[in-house]
């Protein structure tokens, strides 16, 4: 069946994970730590966060989780600080993190919006940093759609984000193509009965993504030359 629409996760599919999200962490567990190295080091351990070589755990729980289930499992490593207080943290450090584009981003999607594609993106971060994310790289206006975990939709693995976004552009789910860099995207995309597209910018090697992916792409360049084949 043809696709009319495509759904992008954020952070590891149109932006590179390691080069995004490397300073982030660091920046999240030296405040956290007051500038302890040793403890923003064990910190890092509790969600999958190298400190010295600056990068994730594939299994991190950064790569995929939502700012509440972050701020759930540091909880108890910071005692002095509330969840609510640990997710307010996280959120004003994710609004100004530098976003490293996969690909360059404008002419890609300029080319899909020219070729008539719906274009969305569901992610499980926050909305407003995520709205952010987008226009600091000039890219917000080239969506129909845009839903982060505290949206009003669910969050993925679930497939709430993925059917609001097919109900808002008009296209049933059957024509919409799910793009992502973790299990949570894919697994979203087939409990929505999307196709769905791992591409490998995340920290997910593509044996973890094969089962749930129609197909595995190096980077979302390479998605229209697979469309144009399917």
């Amino acid at each position: 069946m043809p696709i009319d629409a495509i759904l992008f996760d954020k952070d590891g599919t149109l932006f590179d994970f390691a080069d995004t999200w490397g300073a982030f962490g660091r920046n999240v567990l030296m405040r956290l730590a007051d500038g302890d190295l040793r403890r923003a080091t064990e910190l890092g351990h509790v969600i999958g966060f190298d400190l010295e070589q600056v990068t994730y755990s594939a299994d991190s729980i950064v790569v995929a989780a939502t700012a509440d289930e972050i701020a759930a499992t540091l909880a108890p490593h910071v005692p002095e600080l509330t969840q609510a207080e640990l997710v307010d943290l996280l959120n004003s450090e994710a609004a100004t993190a530098a976003q490293a584009p996969a690909i360059p981003l404008l002419p890609f999607l300029e080319g899909l919006r020219q070729a008539g594609f719906k274009l969305g993106v569901a992610t499980n971060d926050s909305e407003a940093p995520a709205l952010q994310h987008l226009e600091s790289v000039g890219i917000r206006g080239h969506f129909d759609f845009v839903a982060g975990y505290d949206s009003g939709h669910g969050h993925k693995p679930g497939p709430g984000q993925l059917l609001a976004f097919s109900a808002h552009v008009g296209v049933e789910p059957a024509r919409v193509a799910m793009v992502g860099d973790s299990l949570h995207d894919l697994q979203a995309g087939r409990a929505a009965g999307m196709t769905t597209i791992g591409v490998l910018t995340g920290v997910a090697p593509a044996e973890a993504l094969l089962p749930m992916a129609d197909v595995v792409l190096p980077d979302i360049g390479h998605i229209p030359g697979w469309l144009a084949k399917n």
